[in-house]
């Protein structure tokens, strides 16, 4: 790494330590603020970003970037408002820093109260999404942590278009500058900086992107790794389906924007209900131009099925490709889950309130539906305002990481003179 660009970095984490300590002693009406006029920046600014997100585009497209990957990195009108209209949800939910989760008193009159405070200095790595420029940032904000953001060259100019965008509110609020800061750079090696903690001012990394570089984050980082992780989502339909209802739910997991997450990869159906139900349903996906890949059984029931190899039910395909297999039963499907999935978002479509009481209870995954898309799986949907990431780990956060999952807690102690006893 050249000595200008360690330069360069060291300042940006002494930067970003010093606003975490302004922010942890914020109010929530200055956030608020803060947050309010990042939205309205942005939609001031929403051409100037449209234009840089064109030229992102063209460039992909020139290296070949694949259509799951365009589709995630293009912006829209839409998609610009969808980003300001988020950071306003987050602006209006209750501020989590400083809640009260706990308090109680100990026979001898010392009082004790658990309250959430912010994690300080969180790094956040992703690629694609420019929108996570912002998600991120307002997040952080919100529960009082200073962020830098490290996005993916091929979203350069776009993730530049909107931190100017949120750097200009932040000059009119009462939060410091560099609360949110990005890397200004593509070189590859400025990762592997952020990666060891900038000299400890670094508390936490969240990466938000492929397998590889989820590989070498968990790999390399010398700060906690809070991880998003591929997303080999199922969809189960049960023998007591209600088959009307589970086709429109698979189309919609499946094909609503293949590029997400939270798009089902395999659809499993139980065996008492697939001669009926899959002929139909490979009709449906077929005739929109989603190919199928599937086990002998489902082969026999539909001419268009392709051989479904192991690897296949692997795969997060983040296009219009779906593996189906026929299981046995409810525990087949839970069988098949448990060892092909990533613990990210699975559902169970039935009538039969048991046996998805028993899918909920047995399916280790962050996120587990009855009768509602996979697609669902978004901090938006959830009430989060947007969310950082999906964690599929078991520590500190699970599932759509919102603003209140960025904090952490400390214990108040009150006394009244209380020393202790020998």
């Amino acid at each position: 790494m050249s000595d200008n660009l360690h330069n360069q970095l060291k300042i940006i984490g002494k930067n970003a330590r010093v606003a975490a300590q302004g922010l942890a002693l914020a109010n929530a009406q200055d956030k608020r603020s803060a947050l309010t006029a990042m939205a309205t920046h942005i939609r001031m600014q929403s051409e100037a970003i449209l234009r840089a997100n064109a030229k992102d585009l063209k460039a992909g497209k020139e290296k070949g970037l694949s259509g799951a990957m365009l589709d995630r990195l293009a912006l829209s009108n839409e998609r610009v408002e969808n980003m300001a209209t988020s950071i306003e949800a987050i602006a209006a939910m209750d501020d989590p820093v400083g809640t009260l989760e706990k308090e109680w008193e100990q026979p001898n009159g010392l009082r004790f109260s658990k309250v959430k405070i912010p994690i300080g200095v969180i790094g956040m790595i992703y690629e694609s999404r420019p929108n996570v420029t912002a998600d991120a940032g307002a997040l952080c904000l919100k529960s009082g942590n200073a962020c830098i953001l490290r996005g993916g060259s091929e979203a350069f100019h776009s993730n530049q278009a909107i931190y100017k965008a949120i750097v200009s509110a932040l000059t009119t609020s009462a939060l410091p500058e560099t609360a949110i800061q990005l890397i200004p750079t593509t070189d590859r090696l400025a990762v592997g900086h952020l990666l060891s903690g900038l000299d400890d001012t670094v508390d936490m990394i969240i990466p938000r992107g492929g397998k590889s570089l989820i590989a070498r984050v968990q790999s390399d980082a010398r700060v906690p790794v809070l991880a998003h992780l591929e997303g080999l989502c199922h969809s189960y339909v049960h023998a007591d389906a209600d088959l009307e209802m589970a086709k429109e739910i698979v189309m919609n997991a499946k094909l609503r924007r293949t590029g997400v997450c939270g798009s089902t990869e395999t659809l499993l159906v139980d065996k008492a209900i697939a001669a009926k139900f899959l002929p139909q349903m490979i009709d449906l996906l077929t005739k929109n131009d989603c190919e199928v890949r599937g086990d002998a059984t489902t082969q026999s029931l539909h001419e268009a099925v392709k051989p479904a190899t192991d690897n296949d039910y692997f795969t997060e395909y983040l296009a219009a490709i779906i593996n189906v297999k026929v299981v046995e039963n409810l525990q087949g499907a839970i069988d098949h889950i448990g060892h092909y999935g990533s613990g990210h978002t699975d559902a169970i479509i039935t009538n039969n309130q048991i046996a998805a009481d028993y899918f909920h209870q047995a399916v280790d995954s962050a996120i587990v539906v009855h009768n509602a898309s996979t697609q669902f799986a978004d901090g938006g949907e959830f009430g989060f305002g947007a969310e950082i990431g999906i964690s599929t780990g078991r520590l500190h956060a699970r599932g759509p990481v919102g603003a209140e999952h960025l904090t952490t807690f400390k214990y108040l102690v009150h006394g009244q003179g209380h020393v202790r006893p020998k």
